[in-house]
């Protein structure tokens, strides 16, 4: 047992030593999506945080539109400079959801805009130490396991209720704002009504903002990664809404509040 947790440990530090060290891209901007299930140019515009975009702008399946101006992720907040801080405090950001390991928080210290809460939920943390070996390169063994690890169910529905509660804008983060986070975005607009091709398409545009070479795992994401977590939400509880409700732990009145609060 006592190996088995310096080995996670070790896993854990290296990957977060990694994490650190990958380019940061800041706000590249990202190709246009169809402009029939999107209105709004999601960048923020920040220099010293990767991959900073509104998560809202979409159209759903039943011509209703997530709201702009209320949800936003990223990658972490530990080189935010001041600019960046007083950026996203008039963004309104009240909360910011920090999804990154403890070890991966120690390395990198997030920072927080003025009068913001700050919430860590851990995703991964308590995962296979074979998967958080993978976390760096993300791939289909990480993103299922964001659906079967440990304490991962518990994590993404603080953020959803986190976004429910607000009284302000919500910030959601991993290290590169590209996996943890992409699962984070993809069941939210899944939950809203967005259809399957458009968040697919939100996903890709990790590879945009991040600047990533075609087949790079440590920059770039894969749609098939993002399948995975698809696939294994219904492999376990048998579609995608019994994963919402079962997984999760949602209830319909909380779905509601959520749907309220985002969609126009």
């Amino acid at each position: 047992m006592r190996r088995i947790r310096a080995v996670r440990a070790g896993l854990a530090v290296a990957t977060g030593v990694a994490v650190l060290l990958a380019p940061v891209v800041g706000s590249a901007v990202a190709a246009p999506l169809n402009a029939e299930t999107t209105t709004v140019e999601r960048s923020l515009g920040l220099s010293g945080v990767q991959n900073a975009r509104d998560a809202g702008g979409y159209r759903t399946t039943d011509g209703r539109w997530v709201r702009t101006g209320l949800v936003f992720r990223s990658g972490a907040l530990d080189q935010a400079t001041p600019a960046d801080l007083a950026r996203l405090s008039a963004l309104g950001v009240r909360v910011v959801d920090d999804l990154r390991t403890g070890y991966e928080r120690s390395l990198a210290p997030g920072r927080l805009p003025a009068g913001a809460t700050g919430n860590a939920y851990d995703v991964i943390g308590q995962a296979p130490p074979l998967i958080l070996a993978g976390a760096l390169f993300g791939g289909e063994g990480m993103y299922r396991a964001f659906i079967t690890a440990p304490g991962a169910n518990e994590a993404f529905a603080s953020v959803l209720r986190d976004i429910i509660a607000a009284d302000g804008g919500v910030l959601y983060h991993c290290s590169a704002g590209k996996d943890r986070t992409g699962w984070a975005s993809a069941v939210l607009l899944s939950v809203l009504g967005v259809d399957r091709a458009t968040v697919t398409a939100d996903y890709l545009l990790s590879n945009t903002y991040r600047d990533a070479a075609p087949g790079d795992p440590l920059n770039g994401v894969q749609a098939s990664w993002l399948d995975a977590a698809f696939d294994q939400a219904v492999q376990t509880y048998g579609s995608f809404e019994g994963y919402v409700r079962e997984g999760l732990g949602l209830t319909e009145t909380e779905l509601t509040a959520l749907r309220s609060a985002l969609l126009s």
